[in-house]
This record gives structure tokens, sequence and C-alpha cells, in this order.
């Protein structure tokens, strides 16, 4: 089947597109530098030609709470239109293990919307939620630190391999529409504190890491169990020491 990927040359949509390449269907990397533009519309009607499967994983290059919001809405508006005139059979969107429990972070009240607006549209679809993967402990840790400390809220986290999610979501873009939300997350679970440490230490980043009981996750105040995913997870292949390994 044809699948189009938008954000296909991204860290996941790449490997989205290798691994359903690898199955044998015809996977397009659609994005700006490949002249499709989900903000503008750009190439979009073009791009869903003999599409059966669109799989979402773009995102917002701004985390500010209106321009985040707004990319969600104008960019998932033109693409279930598009689909929507070209017959597409099935929409995967990738979103966050834990979204409609974050809603005092703006980042995670634009992915809601833009997960109310998926199951409102009418095209058959699912919904990826994935935890944090591997890759973005660094980030994190940027948006947590001051001068030379990282300081990070008291709750557990089940991390997981970019790969290991780009697997989850091909897979479910050659299966039947779930109508609802599959999860995905890495195989062991760490205090946030811990996960941090480890991964900043595979890149030899000197910062302390420290748990501030007041700390907060992208701007919200979570429970323990906030990020973690339900007991019906996929589980991904990959630990976190065969990742670090690989980094070596």
């Amino acid at each position: 089947m044809k699948v189009v990927v938008m954000g296909g040359t991204g860290l996941i949509g790449s490997k989205v597109v290798a691994e359903l390449t690898g199955r044998g269907h015809e996977a397009v990397a659609a994005s700006p530098s490949t002249g499709v533009d989900t903000l503008t519309g750009e190439g979009l009607a073009e791009v869903m030609k003999g599409a059966s499967v669109v799989v979402d994983v773009t995102n917002s290059p701004s985390f500010a709470d209106d321009a985040v919001l707004d990319f969600f809405r104008r960019s998932t508006a033109n693409q279930l239109e598009a689909e929507r005139e070209a017959g597409v059979s099935h929409h995967v969107a990738l979103s966050v293990v834990g979204t409609d429990r974050l809603q005092e972070a703006g980042y995670f009240r634009a992915k809601q919307t833009q997960e109310e607006m998926i199951r409102d549209s009418g095209v058959p679809f699912s919904i990826v939620r994935a935890t944090q993967f591997f890759e973005f402990a660094q980030g994190l840790a940027d948006s947590a630190t001051q001068g030379d400390t990282v300081s990070v809220a008291p709750i557990r986290i089940q991390p997981i391999f970019s790969g290991d999610v780009a697997a989850a979501v091909a897979r479910t873009a050659v299966g039947a529409p779930v109508g609802g939300i599959v999860e995905v997350a890495g195989p062991d679970t760490f205090d946030l504190e811990d996960f941090i440490r480890r991964a900043l230490a595979v890149h030899g980043d000197p910062r302390t890491v420290v748990t501030d009981p007041q700390g907060q996750y992208w701007g919200a105040t979570l429970k323990d169990s906030d990020l973690l995913p339900g007991p019906d997870a996929s589980i991904g292949a990959t630990s976190l020491t065969q990742w670090s390994e690989r980094q070596a």
C-alpha cells in the first residue's frame, strides 16, 4: 500500500519510512524539504493521490503556547481535509503518553486538541502515544537547567528508543484503524532524575541532576505515575543500557 509519512524526513519519520519500505510498502516522506507543507497545505493533494494511509509525526518548531496550538490546529486540519478529498482510509498520529493528564502545559493542550480533531474528523484513525524518547533527554535537561544543575520533578518515566517508536507507528499504519489510542513505552521504568543523569553521561555532559519536590515537567505539575503507560502498552525491545552502548 501507499503510505504518506508527514514529517517523513525527521528523527521518527525517516525511521517510519525505512520500516514501511522494508515491509514492502510504498512509503513517501513528506515534509517542506520535499515540497509538502502541512501548515499551508502546499503539496498535500498531490502527495495523497493513491494513498491508503497517512502517518503524521510532524512537530511544532516552537513550544510557546500560542504557536504550538496554532501549529497542530492548522497542520491537522489541512491534512484531514486533504485525506477526505483523496479517500485516505487510515490516519495515524504520533502523540504522547499522559497527554490528557498534562493539561497544565501548553504543548500537551495542543496535542490534546490534535487528538480531538482526529477523533471528530470522520476519517478512520489510530493514535500512537509514546513515552519520552531516549534521544530527547538532553533537551529535557536543558529546559530544567539553572547554572550547572538540572532540577527535575519527582516522577517516574518509562522512556523508549526512537527506533522502537517508529516500528510501533509503522506496525499500526499497516493494520486496521483502531479508532482509539495505542500506547508504546520502553522496557524499564526509572526515576526521572536517574534517567536524565544516565542519558547525559552518555554524552559526557557533566551537569549535576537533582530531584526538586516542586519541579515541573514542561510546565506541568505531575503525580508520580502521570508519564507511565497503562498495562496494555506495547513494550519496545531496546533498553537504555543497550542504546547507551551504541552511542559510545
